[in-house]
């Protein structure tokens, strides 16, 4: 039996990327998790075909986030497919990103960055409390971009960076009831969403160049850390932003 055995997750943004791997990491564990998905219905039942195929259990659901009644399209569908159990694993991993500087982002731009990384995260955390058990988990996607600037990514940033900060919080407020609640902030992950600069060698070597451990991440590097967060031996750590990056930038590289 897994560590996860009869729990149930919800992974939003599950059908690709890391989203998928911490879908796949979860259902491995034992969890039955629901899959959402915005508008790839085929990525989202991919995943759920490499679940079951696994030997898991998993379902999609899906709902355009940023757009108005999302959050309550997903709670509908999520309680038909949790068939009247409770949420166990909550993981905000849904978002969308930009590489606009402030003299380029446009209100219609911020808006949403706001809308999809922020407003919607919040919700479903709002809306989920009343499904969640005692002793559960909520996991929320946040970003290393928070800790260093990059001048391109300042939309992006100040809403990972807002997501971030709702932890420390939520762990006070929901710590009587046993339930954690943490930020995991990848680096750089080669994803199919990230192949526009991972796939340009200068720009992997840069990035390997300020990384301690001297590579890209995979999605599964991220996905691991989130599956020791959702499970046991992740029940004493609450409130805190996980650096899941490899060491990037932490100060000049020493010799090699």
């Amino acid at each position: 039996m897994g560590a996860l055995t009869g729990k149930t997750a919800l992974v939003t943004g599950g059908s690709r990327g890391i989203g998928r791997a911490v879908a796949l990491r979860l259902a491995a564990d034992g969890a039955t998790v629901a899959v959402h998905y915005g508008r790839n219905a085929e990525a989202a039942t991919r995943t759920v075909a490499l679940i079951e195929k696994a030997g898991g259990r998993a379902f999609s659901i899906s709902a355009t986030f940023g757009e108005v009644g999302a959050v309550d399209a997903l709670f509908e569908q999520l309680s038909d497919g949790l068939g009247g159990r409770g949420l166990d694993i909550l993981v905000n991993n849904a978002g969308i990103s930009s590489t606009s500087s402030i003299a380029d982002v446009c209100e219609e731009e911020w808006e949403r960055l706001l809308a999809v990384n922020v407003t919607t995260p919040f919700f479903v955390i709002r809306r989920a409390l009343a499904l969640l058990n005692d002793g559960g988990r909520i996991i929320n996607m946040g970003s290393t971009a928070s800790r260093f600037a990059v001048s391109t990514q300042i939309g992006y940033t100040v809403t990972k960076a807002a997501l971030e900060s709702l932890a420390p919080s939520l762990a006070n407020e929901l710590g009587g009831r046993g339930i954690t609640v943490n930020t995991v902030a990848p680096g750089a992950v080669r994803t199919d969403l990230t192949a526009g600069y991972t796939a340009i060698p200068e720009v992997v070597a840069g990035l390997e160049a300020i990384t301690a451990l001297g590579r890209l991440g995979e999605p599964e590097d991220v996905a691991d850390v989130v599956g020791f967060l959702a499970g046991p031996q992740g029940r004493w750590v609450t409130g805190q932003t996980i650096d899941v990056s490899g060491g990037t930038w932490l100060g000049p590289l020493a010799p090699r």
